[in-house]
């Protein structure tokens, strides 16, 4: 047998694997483990949504699509844009239905990047945006966000961090894994060091409608910056469909036809019986994801109260459905918690740190799970941190 290794790109050979994937891989060998780890809803999606998927394999909705997708399907992701933040895209030039939100970053990054292009990467993040960055000849820059600002990022972290070859900026809001969201006033202070040093706006939104607390803020909608964002969202989360994997992007046609131009050539367009399920979700199913955010809010101010009672404080996260406790109190590396916390007690959580250097010191607990798993996690959390309290 051939070493293969010696045939791989430079690139993927020094990529780490997910830290978030390790963690569900163990839970998943493991029985009686509670998994606060994984960041997907445990609701199905709704009947009348998977519905619409059999009766389009009924009536023979098993071709290709154009390449952007549905019309259809771009018609009701611009209403959908415009009643939700009132921002005006043009389905057939401005819309394009991708391969979940992934596909959409992914793609944005590499048609966006020249070798040695500065990504700015607020931390702690998503595990995908450094990888994706360096993957489309980017260099990723890491702007450091911490609990004392709620994990906002700063006029003054970002103004630190620019350069000339600065190009793109990744904002990632409700953030995953803190659920930290930014304010039209927290965005509003980026806009004119966005707009003096021309840097394009990837904001990836996936999370948008679990805002808890007031309503959320794309940074499209702010003066000067419907043109340079680049809006990613989907399905996945709101509307419970992580595995129908359907999401899409909004902005700049330019921008927007040549991330059509590499979609074709790669995934060529999104499944059909996908697309048309994620079209009844939009003409029909905000209702049922109303009533899902309300149900992730009760659990999340349930996991608050908990994580705090057993002295695992967390400020207050107000998007998503991720809670980032502190494990101070420990004195362990988020790495040996996490590993002690499933051998010990079987609860996973994922080590702050597989988000950047910036969440070590944090843990990142789902509670997109059940109320009767979130209150067992916390009764064998509680008795964990009570014998290695320090």
């Amino acid at each position: 047998m051939i070493d293969g290794n010696r045939y791989l790109k430079d690139e993927i050979k020094s990529l780490p694997p997910s830290g978030i994937r390790r963690f569900f891989d163990l839970a998943s060998h493991m029985e009686g483990v509670i998994s606060l780890g994984v960041g997907e809803p445990d609701f199905v999606t709704p009947w009348h949504i998977r519905e619409a998927c059999f009766y389009s394999l009924e009536r023979g909705y098993t071709m290709y699509t154009a390449n952007p997708g549905l019309i259809e399907l771009r018609e009701e992701i611009a209403k959908y844009q415009h009643r939700w933040q009132n921002l005006s895209y043009d389905p057939e030039h401005e819309v394009l239905v991708t391969v979940g939100v992934s596909e959409a970053n992914d793609l944005a990054l590499r048609v966006l990047l020249n070798p040695g292009d500065e990504v700015l990467i607020p931390e702690p993040s998503y595990v995908s945006y450094v990888p994706c960055a360096v993957m489309a000849g980017g260099t990723p820059v890491i702007l450091e966000t911490v609990a004392e600002h709620e994990f906002r990022l700063t006029r003054e972290e970002l103004e630190k961090k620019i350069t000339p070859r600065s190009k793109v900026l990744i904002l990632t809001y409700p953030n995953n894994p803190t659920g930290g969201i930014m304010g039209r006033e927290d965005l509003q202070a980026l806009v004119d060091l966005v707009i003096a040093n021309d840097l394009i706006v990837i904001s990836d939104e996936i999370y948008g409608e679990l805002t808890y607390e007031g309503k959320h803020v794309s940074m499209a909608t702010l003066p000067g910056m419907r043109d340079r964002t680049i809006v990613l969202n989907g399905f996945s989360k709101a509307f419970a469909m992580t595995g129908w994997r359907i999401g899409y992007a909004c902005g700049n046609r330019d921008i927007i036809a040549a991330m059509n131009k590499l979609h074709q050539y790669t995934m060529l367009c999104a499944p059909i019986m996908a697309q048309m399920a994620a079209l009844e979700a939009l003409r029909n199913g905000e209702a049922e994801m109303r009533r899902m955010v309300e149900d992730y809010d009760y659990r999340r101010r349930l996991i608050l109260k908990g994580l705090k009672d057993i002295g695992l404080p967390s400020f207050e996260p107000r998007g998503a459905f991720y809670v980032f406790p502190s494990i101070s109190v420990t004195g362990m590396s988020s790495i040996e918690f996490s590993e002690r916390l499933i051998n010990e007690e079987k609860v996973a959580v994922v080590p702050g740190d597989a988000f950047g250097s910036s969440g070590e010191g944090f843990v990142r607990c789902c509670y997109a799970s059940s109320v009767d798993h979130i209150e067992k996690a916390l009764e064998r959390m509680g008795a964990f941190v009570a014998r290695h309290h320090v």
